[in-house]
């Protein structure tokens, strides 16, 4: 239970947590603090040395406090207000549901899912930054320990028939060996390779012993699997009981660039990073402990060691903390010398170089505002584009890029319904589909099309019947790169080299790219599952050619024999069978 005050002077001497609120209500900082009264009467001096302090009391308005038992509870406190309000001049460690997660679910039987939402049910690991690895890594793990992927185990699937599953729906594994199984994932995100090899072989001696041979055999199969991650996966250090997080820091203007380095059994297993906002007027010591106390919240991986390339304050209240998260002494060190130091510099290398290639992104948007005059900087550019043959399986594609990147999970496919060949109008149908639907999917701050005068001023058309014409919109030509705007006779020319061009046509490629690919599956899906699968002499070549020229099975249909017998790789016989199976 909070308590609302408008002064510090009536707050307690223990231990808590403090919120600050402006004139409208709204909460500006939230701040821990081992005596409440001490702490907070250091921002009601007369003289306020540091900038942020000045500008956060110029915005100053009420304050309530909430007392906790101890400090440490306080810092607990303070990271979970901070994560739910995220107020305006705290550090924050910017929200990364952006990158998935691999979770063990808390079930009887527990399955092995990818999620971008974190609960306190089940167990974590990540996030992980390179979506294509974590999918293949855990399609390895499914095959290899055969654990269940159903999310209702109402009998045994085709998954247990073609031995990829244990079936535990069908009683073939006891809970308690299935959790043996689990155990062994976890011993693997947490990069406990030969723990799991040595116990694997143990079972496999165990098998063999009771003269379980093709046990066995399965056991062996999965050690040489599990051999060959390790000698491709990751890069070796000396030290082999290393269990640590290496964290280091590179400040920008607005921003830091957090990158931090997971050390499992002395094997480097990856790389994340990460951005704080909210930065501009703290130290680096108060952005790491922000950063440490809001990546190790809930539901991650506590290691031994964090090494940081600086020192910071109150580092024991954090070392007290995560001990308790982890159940046992964690130390937060800063080198100075071996391997130790080389890997903090390492990090710190890293995270340069990712601020150097957004500080690159950033200047990319900014070019793109001048050359094309916007009010604001198109921090979200959304790509459309249209793919069909002869108006078959039309489809059109939406993609977004956030600060010069594809953001993937706001991609959508259409199908179009208009009837074709004619991509202005499905084109129109396409972004008056997308656009009606901004108070769900808020609308971009530019939008790029493919095409020229005529496609743009199409588009345009559909931006005044919605009352959308405040939105940014322009035509990029691909045959000399030609930027159309509307209410512009001349296009605008981007010089070749320029970063602004380069991400224009990174959206426009994106847009084709995602187009065609679903067009393709589409097709393909109609390939593979269609009547012509039943007709003697037609296999996969003869069908995609029957497709490819006449386009749809109702016009294979209402070909004559001759016809049919006409296209390539057909014969009369074939034809026949085609024409008699129909009629």
């Amino acid at each position: 239970m909070s308590t609302k005050v408008k002064s510090p002077d009536n707050l307690p001497n223990k231990p808590g947590v403090y919120i600050m609120r402006d004139e409208t209500d709204t909460i500006i900082y939230i701040g821990k603090a081992k005596n409440l009264v001490k702490r907070v009467k250091s921002y009601f001096r007369e003289k306020l040395d540091r900038p942020k302090t000045q500008i956060l009391m110029s915005h100053f308005d009420s304050l309530e406090y909430i007392v906790t038992n101890s400090e440490k509870e306080a810092l607990i406190l303070e990271a979970t207000l901070i994560k739910k309000h995220r107020p305006r001049y705290n550090v924050q460690l910017k929200d990364d549901k952006r990158y998935p997660y691999v979770k063990i679910t808390s079930e009887q039987f527990p399955r092995l899912v990818i999620t971008r939402n974190v609960t306190k049910e089940g167990i974590y690991y990540g996030p992980f930054t390179d979506v294509g690895s974590v999918k293949q890594t855990v399609k390895f793990l499914k095959s290899l320990f055969k654990i269940r992927t159903c999310r209702n185990m109402d009998g045994p699937c085709l998954n247990a028939q073609i031995d990829l599953c244990y079936a535990p729906c069908d009683g073939k594994i006891s809970k308690e060996e299935y959790s043996e199984i689990i155990n062994k994932i976890d011993l693997f995100f947490q990069g406990k390779y030969s723990t799991i090899v040595k116990n694997l072989k143990r079972e496999m001696a165990e098998a063999a012993m009771n003269e379980e041979y093709e046990k066995a055999a399965v056991i062996r199969d999965q050690i040489a699997s599990i051999e060959e991650i390790m000698e491709k996966q990751f890069v070796d250090l000396v030290d082999d009981d290393l269990d640590q997080d290496v964290i280091a820091i590179a400040p920008g203007k607005n921003e830091v660039v957090v990158i931090i380095m997971p050390i499992r059994n002395g094997k480097i297993v990856g790389r994340d990073d990460f951005l704080m906002s909210g930065s501009q007027y703290d130290s680096s010591s108060e952005v790491l402990f922000a950063f440490i106390q809001q990546y190790y919240g809930y539901n991650r991986h506590i290691p031994k060691q964090i090494l940081l390339d600086e020192d910071i304050d109150d580092k024991e209240l954090l070392e007290d903390w995560l001990s308790d998260l982890r159940g046992n002494k964690v130390h937060i060190k800063v080198p100075q010398k071996g391997v130790k130091l080389r890997l903090v510099k390492m990090a710190r290398k890293n995270a340069e170089i990712i601020k150097h290639q957004k500080k690159k992104m950033e200047n990319s948007l900014i070019e793109l505002k001048k050359y094309l005059k916007l009010e604001k900087l198109p921090r979200v550019i959304e790509g459309y584009d249209i793919s069909n043959i002869s108006g078959k399986f039309a489809v059109g594609s939406k993609v977004s890029f956030k600060d010069g990147k594809p953001n993937k999970k706001m991609y959508k496919h259409f199908r179009m319904e208009t009837p074709g060949p004619n991509d202005f109008a499905m084109m129109e149908e396409l972004l008056t589909r997308r656009l009606k639907m901004v108070d769900r999917d808020p609308e971009p701050d530019l939008i790029v099309i493919d095409g020229g005068k005529g496609q743009l001023g199409m588009a345009c058309g559909v931006l005044e019947k919605l009352n959308l014409t405040h939105i940014p919109i322009i035509g990029l030509a691909k045959e000399f790169e030609e930027v159309f705007v509307p209410n512009s006779k001349r296009p605008i020319i981007i010089p070749k080299n320029n970063k602004a061009l380069h991400l224009l046509q990174q959206v426009r490629d994106e847009s084709h790219r995602f187009a065609i690919t679903y067009h393709r599956k589409l097709r393909s899906d109609d390939i593979q599952a269609s009547s012509l699968d039943d007709i003697a002499g037609i296999g996969k070549k003869r069908k995609v050619a029957l497709l490819k020229e006449l386009g749809t099975i109702e016009n294979i249909k209402k070909a004559s024999v001759e016809d049919l017998a006409k296209i390539k790789g057909m014969n009369q016989k074939t034809a026949e069978n085609v024409y008699n199976y129909y009629h």
